[in-house]
């Protein structure tokens, strides 16, 4: 959320005058209602509020209320992306896009947020879709967020957008599928576990096993999915060009992160 600081007291005491499209003359409003200040202050002004976009991000998912909510009060929110992890970017769009919301897909596009090959295929616009291959052979092999195909985008829309499917499946490469090799239940227990790479408390990787896939978590941050390529080394979800390695030492194991060169580098704490 947005930080609120302390407004100057005449402001704060006396009714806002707002004016909205399409009424003729100022309508009174509560201060109450108002959106909270912003601090100019603040590392990033005027950039938007990280915390914010994040949120936004989160809820284009699937919490139609929120995203209202936040598109009237910061009507560019519309148009917010969020790096997940590793430049996993995703944007309000490609959220509601890649989980099939049709009411916030249209309810950003309708306030901004600029349409893509993917909120098509989902939306069942397939003369767009068609247009977008015509104009850019190949880039039906481009992944959403999190490495989502395009063909899954469409299959997400539901029965309104089959006609989409029908036509990307006989596209080739529409529905690529990364490389994920199996990870036994054993190996996985191996390799999980708190890697340290400095003194504090927040320098800390976790690795545990959720579902079939190890988990990359930064202590404090977002999780993401690994995909094994093979010999313990792995790719988040929607980076494919970081390789995160394990390997055992004389004094246990360790993980490097690759982006693309070595960035980090840590130990599992024994115990």
């Amino acid at each position: 959320m947005p930080r609120s600081i302390s407004r100057r007291s005449f402001v704060a005491s006396c009714p806002a005058v707002v004016l909205i499209p399409g009424i003729v003359g100022p309508v009174l409003a509560s201060p109450e209602s108002q959106p909270p200040a912003v601090d100019p202050s603040a590392v990033g002004f005027p950039t938007q509020e990280p915390d914010l976009v994040r949120e936004m991000v989160g809820v284009a998912h699937g919490n139609v209320a929120r995203v209202k909510e936040l598109v009237t009060r910061h009507a560019t929110l519309a148009k917010a992306a969020w790096d997940w992890g590793f430049g996993d970017w995703e944007t309000a769009l490609g959220a509601a896009s890649h989980v099939g919301n049709r009411e916030i897909a249209e309810h950003l596009l309708a306030h901004g947020a600029q349409p893509t090959i993917f909120s098509a295929a989902m939306l069942g616009q397939l003369e767009v879709v068609k247009a977008f291959l015509a104009a850019a052979p190949g880039i039906q092999r481009t992944k959403g967020p999190h490495g989502i195909t395009l063909l899954k985008h469409a299959v997400g829309g539901g029965p309104r957008s089959q006609a989409v499917v029908d036509y990307l499946t006989n596209v080739e490469g529409a529905d690529e599928k990364p490389v994920d090799r199996p990870l036994s239940a054993e190996d996985a227990a191996m390799l999980s576990g708190s890697y340290a790479f400095g003194p504090k408390s927040t320098d800390r990787i976790e690795i545990n096993y959720v579902k079939g896939y190890l988990m990359f978590e930064r202590v404090g941050g977002t999780p993401r999915g690994l995909l094994h390529l093979g010999a313990f080394a792995f790719s988040p979800a929607g980076a494919d060009n970081v390789r995160i390695r394990f390997e055992e030492s004389a004094a246990g194991w360790v993980v490097t992160v690759h982006d693309p060169g070595l960035v980090l580098t840590a130990r599992k704490a024994m115990g």
